[in-house]
């Protein structure tokens, strides 16, 4: 190693492997060579994974490698439900190292029972010797917010806890929170109460502008879904807009096209969400508003809308490293107030306005050989839709599909919705929205549907709700705080601010109550 460190000192280069990283961390880190040391770090970075997370973890505890440790740190924390399942580091963590694990908000799991069952696999390593830990480990779960099925049939049974005595008091206490929380609803619950402390949301959705009281709005709201709350944002000041398209990409929010009540926007912002700044980037080839958006590749798609004159069926893509937008082939129809997202490597646009009806129309386009083709139609005819993909993870594969929502006919606001299959080229109903509207937010967040705001053909709505495809049921989120429609949502996955966006667990500000329709369904444990 002492070779590697003189010629670092001539050369100002060292060769780093898997063989000698960490014998040359501690040299370097011993010695006080700093470039060296960073070029490790670097290099452990790139090999981060499931398997060595936590062994990085405790390997950087002993040398100067702060950012490191606290990478390392935090991918344990966003990854620890897919962690637990695969590394053998985890069942060799001390109680300590566990306890400060699962007691952290940012621990990135859906469900309580994800840390009760890893809490049982790390004292089944060896019971005789970690059983009687369970009255240090259980308090650090948030018993109140699993499913109520699972606290009875799973915990309260289970022999580590009903055998110890020192877990019976816990018990009672959990008990008496999820009474509270089942006859009071969250509203009435403390995020000071440990078993009821919602964990941080590892995805953030964003709100963006829209129109509201007769005007484009520059609003800005995130949804913290963990707590089921939208917090205000407060960032540098940016121009109203409305029907625009918004998309996240490397770091960054992209707001696209849109209309301001006067001109139809081909400017595209860029919005920094860990600095709160806009920037400017490269404008379309057109004016675009009533915009479809989609992301795919690393690269950000706008396609149709209206230009001030016609309905456009043109279509353009934007590569960030090169700041440029590109055109591609154009669509078979001309498409306004469509939606587009992206699925298995292709770009879907759905439904929208000619300038003449309302469409049921769609069509796929494939980058590798830049063609639009015709798909099987809705059943509806939708404008102001909204399209997504969601499906769910079968056999290791991805079973995808498009669900379209609402819209507007041409007579009516829409409540239904459809979901396509690519494999069969063919559209089926799901379960009908409580609300009809148009022109909303459509995201999906903890495998959750969300739809945001929108027109329900008499007035821009504040109005959340989100369908869960395992049930096929739709439930009621929390109200936005300001009334809009032709807005656009998008999410943003670990970011180091989430606290900046999340309702607050230390100072909690009163859930406003819901103002349910023909639901009385609160969201989904």
């Amino acid at each position: 190693m002492m070779k590697l460190l003189i010629e670092y000192a001539y050369t100002r280069t060292v060769p780093v492997t898997v063989h000698n990283v960490e014998e040359l961390l501690i040299a370097a880190d011993q010695f006080n060579v700093m470039g060296i040391v960073r070029e490790c770090c670097d290099f452990l970075k790139s090999q981060l994974c499931m398997e060595n997370c936590i062994g990085m973890y405790r390997f950087t505890d002993h040398y100067y490698c702060p950012k490191l440790h606290q990478e390392a740190y935090m991918y344990i924390l966003h990854n620890f439900e897919e962690m637990v399942k695969v590394s053998e580091e985890f069942l060799e963590l001390s109680v300590e190292e566990l306890i400060d694990i699962i007691d952290k908000d940012e621990l990135n799991i859906k469900q309580e029972d994800v840390v009760f069952d890893a809490i049982l696999k790390w004292i089944g390593r060896d019971s005789s010797r970690r059983s009687h830990y369970m009255s240090l480990l259980l308090p650090k779960v948030r018993l109140a917010l699993m499913p109520s099925n699972y606290f009875m049939n799973n915990v309260k049974t289970n022999d580590y806890v009903k055998d110890n005595e020192d877990c019976k008091p816990i018990i009672i206490n959990a008990l008496k929170a999820i009474c509270d929380l089942n006859m009071n609803g969250p509203s009435h619950s403390e995020f000071g109460n440990p078993f009821t402390r919602p964990r941080l949301p590892f995805s953030i959705l964003f709100a963006i502008g829209g129109w509201s009281g007769g005007s484009p709005t520059n609003a800005i709201e995130a949804y913290d879904s963990r707590a089921d709350r939208w917090v205000n944002v407060t960032c540098e000041e940016e121009n109203p807009r409305a029907y625009h398209g918004s998309a996240y990409l490397k770091g960054f929010i992209y707001i696209i096209g849109g209309f301001d009540s006067v001109d139809y926007f081909n400017s595209v912002k860029r919005f920094d969400p860990v600095s709160k700044t806009w920037h400017q980037v490269a404008p379309m080839h057109s004016r675009r508003c009533y915009v479809s958006v989609g992301v795919l590749d690393n690269f950000i798609y706008a396609m149709g809308g209206f230009d001030g004159y016609v309905r456009l069926n043109t279509a353009e893509r934007y590569q960030p490293e090169t700041n440029q937008w590109t055109l591609i082939a154009p669509m078979h129809e001309q498409r306004s107030d469509a939606s587009a997202t992206t699925l298995s490597g292709k770009v879907y646009i759905c439904g929208g306005f000619n300038g003449n009806e309302c469409l049921f129309t769609a069509e796929v386009y494939n980058p590798e050989t830049n063609q639009w083709s015709l798909i099987s139609p809705m059943s509806s005819r939708r404008s102001g839709v909204g399209v997504i993909a969601y499906g769910d993870l079968v056999y290791a594969t991805i079973k995808g599909r498009l669900i379209s929502v609402g819209g507007f006919d041409g007579s009516n606001r829409l409540y239904t919705a459809e979901c396509y299959s690519p494999v069969s080229n063919s559209w089926r109903n799901v379960r009908k929205m409580f609300n009809p509207r148009s022109n909303f937010g459509i995201e999906v967040v903890d495998d959750l549907l969300f739809v945001v705001g929108g027109f329900n053909g008499f007035t821009t709505t504040f109005n959340v709700e989100c369908y869960d495809e395992k049930s096929n049921e739709w439930f009621d989120a929390q109200n936005m705080y300001v009334y809009r429609s032709a807005l656009s949502c998008c999410v943003v996955p670990g970011l180091t601010n989430v606290r900046d966006y999340a309702a607050s667990r230390d100072k909690l500000s009163p859930r406003r109550e819901v103002k349910l329709t023909s639901s009385t369904s609160a969201l989904p444990l």
